[in-house]
């Protein structure tokens, strides 16, 4: 299209011209640009550029805001006028140079998590389903009572809802040799051997129907089912072990001698060092995190629910991924999920009131946009193209985030799964909690649609910002 030939052209010139531009690559709703000189970007007339729902520079990159489906198009459009491709991959090692030390941990942490997030969704999503087919009320539509339920349907289901968890340090332990630069396949037996039928089921142990094995007379081991920092950091280091050895063998003995080396090191590692000391720390945190969930009167609700989104904006709430694999693995069910939820179903709420009260049409084709988006569970272009830059109605859905979490602390509401949001995640609530969650969602969108609609936006605000 003309149009968006167009807009990419503005682009590069917006952002300094081809000669700032290293190269650029796109995730599903941003453009990312690696910039030589980021004091060279015009921040204001990239904002201005048809199409575009925000822009902000973070972690080396500046990433421009299109949504999903336009930034495929623009990506095409401006590498279509020269500019150097590059994958995400390559970015983030780049990028991965830029930051300071915790933002540059978390970003990896999340390199290596956000790989198999989409199949702890849809493990998630058979939760759901398998709890709305075993309602009394669906199966007597059928003429079966729980009782009846064949148990061969229930182990299909089991095997539907139980695998990914059962195996997760394999999922870990893979993608951390990935990111760390090692052989995935050596990640996947490691993982696989720290779960080895041989060893003491972790749950059985932790029901008491099972004893570790001691060695030495004090060093305890058992099998490390859902536990994920024992096969982070056992790929972390074998990837590292790995390339270290394959420098030091023969290019003749290296099929050989590295496979062998490398998991012969490593399983001895995480079984007898890795695996103890960071199964007590992995709990550790786990208890923290349930304390903070467990506060009375809808507290973590309210705390959690207002602070959510500023997390986000600072790029490191990746790290919450591994909050909610545990909650999951430890309990088969995530409380996390649905106060993050209100938080950002009222961004869109801010962002909706935006766009019904601005009379600029192109304010208000990005605030409603934006709203959309953020109620598929999307927020960035809420918060970057409209809530954040005129502040207030950032703050507005920051209360409305606590207040749609207050409640839902207040009804312990539980995803059976993880990392989808607002209206894809009514598919994690598909049992008596589907009302509670649909008024959470209500709550947190009216309280911060009242507030900005009320007190957090006035065209008044737009004619100063643009002076």
């Amino acid at each position: 299209m003309a149009e968006n030939r167009r807009i990419a052209e503005e682009l590069i010139e917006a952002v300094g011209g081809q000669e700032n531009i290293s190269s650029v690559a796109h995730c599903a709703t941003r453009l990312r640009i690696m910039v030589h000189d980021k004091e060279k970007i015009d921040q204001e007339r990239v904002e201005n550029l048809d199409k575009v729902k925000g822009a902000f520079y973070n972690s080396g990159q500046y990433q421009v805001i299109f949504g999903t489906g336009t930034v495929n198009k623009m990506h095409e459009e401006v590498t279509k006028l020269g500019l150097s491709e590059s994958t995400k991959g390559e970015q983030k090692k780049e990028a991965g140079k830029q930051g300071n030390a915790l933002q540059r941990a978390v970003r990896t942490f999340g390199d290596v998590f956000v790989p198999i997030i989409p199949v702890l969704v849809a493990t998630g999503l058979f939760m759901g389903l398998r709890g709305l087919l075993l309602q009394e009320q669906i199966l007597s539509l059928i003429g079966l009572s729980p009782e009846e339920v064949p148990e061969n349907f229930l182990t299909f289901t089991e095997v539907l809802t139980d695998t990914a968890f059962a195996f997760l340090p394999a999922l870990v332990a893979w993608s951390a040799f990935r990111v760390f630069g090692g052989s995935p396949v050596i990640g996947i037996v490691l993982g696989l051997m720290l779960v080895s039928p041989s060893l003491p089921n972790a749950y059985e142990v932790g029901e008491g129907t099972a004893e570790p094995l001691m060695f030495l007379g004090f060093i305890p081991v058992i099998g490390y089912q859902g536990s994920v920092l024992p096969a982070f950091i056992a790929g972390w280091f074998g990837a590292k072990l790995e390339q270290r050895v394959r420098k030091s063998v023969p290019e003749a003995l290296d099929l050989i001698v590295t496979p062998f080396v490398t998991l012969l090191v490593m399983i001895f590692l995480s079984l007898f060092l890795f695996g103890p000391l960071l199964h007590g720390l992995e709990n550790a945190v786990m208890g923290a995190t349930t304390w903070l969930l467990g506060l009375p009167f809808g507290i973590s609700g309210l705390v959690i629910g207002f602070f959510h989104q500023i997390i986000v904006i600072t790029g490191v709430h990746h790290v919450f991924n591994f909050l909610e694999i545990q909650l999951l693995e430890r309990f088969g069910s995530n409380p996390f999920n649905a106060i993050i939820t209100c938080g950002i179903a009222a961004q869109g709420g801010a962002a909706l009131a935006v766009g019904l009260k601005t009379k600029a049409a192109k304010l208000k084709a990005l605030a409603l946009s934006s709203s959309l988006s953020a109620f598929l569970g999307i927020t960035e272009p809420a918060i970057f193209g409209v809530n954040l830059r005129y502040m207030k109605p950032f703050v507005m859905g920051l209360i409305g985030g606590a207040a749609g979490g207050f409640f839902a602390s207040l009804v312990n509401l539980e995803a059976t799964g993880m990392a989808i949001t607002v209206i894809p995640g009514t598919l994690l609530y598909l049992n008596e909690q589907i009302v509670f969650y649909l008024l959470a969602n209500l709550i947190s969108i009216g309280v911060a649609f009242g507030l900005t609609w009320t007190f957090g936006y006035s065209d008044k605000m737009k004619e100063e910002m643009d002076k």
